[in-house]
């Protein structure tokens, strides 16, 4: 990969989002994912007036997708989102940073090493940029699902798979109703943080609180066992406070009936500007007639990813973890 290719194609992608965002009114994520349309594309939209459509022809002549590898592609377009980012302050709008995305996909190739086909699910998919990170790291025939409420949000993970030939299905609803789906081997989330609003839907799940609202990161893990194949992996984001809440005992009930804690790892406290905000990634399999807990979970307290000495020493341990973990497998 190719920093300059990278930064080459942010530019154009930033400079197209802003002559969209001028001409049409519309937010510079909005221009974005409009931008990637575009390019994937390969032509203007129609029902855009000619000025934009001649801007946008001048912008297209200057560029050539196919020159770009998948991961050139999701840096520049992940580049792109964090700016539009910093004018959308909600909480959902955040993106998974990239060491700790590079980091999962390495986890998972771990997991599923050696195996030919693998279906997989984000079940809170946003940009699309946690899962790509994943997809473009799994030596396998993959066939992907993913799930945003956000209608940019899913737009712009729809252009973004499109551009890195990701061939992924999104649905485009609130991730904790039933889907369409068969399960999958693998699910894998950003766990968005916090309330979620709908109790009438939340009474559907084991983890429902008894009072008040439901934490969303509760129902997310429940309705990723739900869609989870009988001894698939499960790995997500959580808050490192997630087995020390107020709602947290009945989660550990629940997961020792339907679930083995395969590892927990802490990142590192310089990702976040406060540490209260921090975070772990959560890898659980979920139980089957032949799967057996690991002797030993695999707990482990990241190093920054800035530390590569300290890193190395950390994969290294893993990388032997994982082998013993897979031989008990067999």
């Amino acid at each position: 990969m190719k920093q300059e290719n990278v930064e080459a194609l942010y530019i154009w992608i930033d400079e197209t989002a802003t002559i969209i965002e001028m001409d049409l009114n519309v937010t510079y994520l909005e221009g974005i994912a409009e931008t990637l349309d575009t390019l994937f594309n390969g032509q203007p939209f129609e029902d855009i007036d000619d000025q934009l459509s001649t801007k946008l022809n001048n912008q297209l002549v200057k560029i050539k997708s196919d020159e770009y590898s998948k991961e050139e592609v999701r840096k520049a377009i992940q580049l792109g989102i964090l700016k539009g980012m910093k004018d959308a302050t909600q909480q959902q709008h955040l993106i998974t940073p990239d060491s700790v995305a590079m980091f999962m996909g390495y986890i998972a190739s771990k997991l599923f090493e050696g195996e030919e086909q693998l279906k997989l699910f984000d079940p809170a998919a946003g940009t699309g940029n946690l899962m790509t990170a994943v997809i473009n790291q799994l030596d396998m025939e993959i066939t992907a699902y993913g799930s945003e409420v956000d209608q940019t949000l899913i737009q712009l993970a729809l252009a973004n798979a499109n551009l890195q030939k990701n061939h992924v299905e999104f649905f485009h609803q609130d991730s904790l109703r039933p889907f369409l789906m068969e399960p999958v081997d693998f699910v894998f989330a950003d766990l968005p943080v916090g309330y979620y609003p709908d109790d009438g839907q939340a009474k559907q799940y084991k983890l429902k609180a008894e009072e008040d609202h439901s934490y969303a990161h509760h129902l997310f893990i429940e309705q990723g066992l739900n869609y989870t194949k009988d001894g698939g992996y499960l790995m997500f984001i959580v808050p490192n406070f997630l087995f020390d809440s107020d709602q947290s005992q009945q989660l550990n009930e629940f997961l020792r009936e339907e679930a083995h804690i395969v590892g927990m790892l802490q990142l590192s406290d310089s990702l976040f500007k406060d540490e209260k905000h921090g975070k772990s990634i959560l890898i659980l399999q979920k139980k089957g007639q032949s799967t057996t807990a690991p002797k030993q979970a695999l707990l482990v307290q990241l190093p920054s990813f800035k530390n590569p000495d300290a890193m190395a020493d950390i994969l290294a341990q893993m990388n032997q973890w994982f082998q013993d973990y897979k031989a008990i497998e067999k």
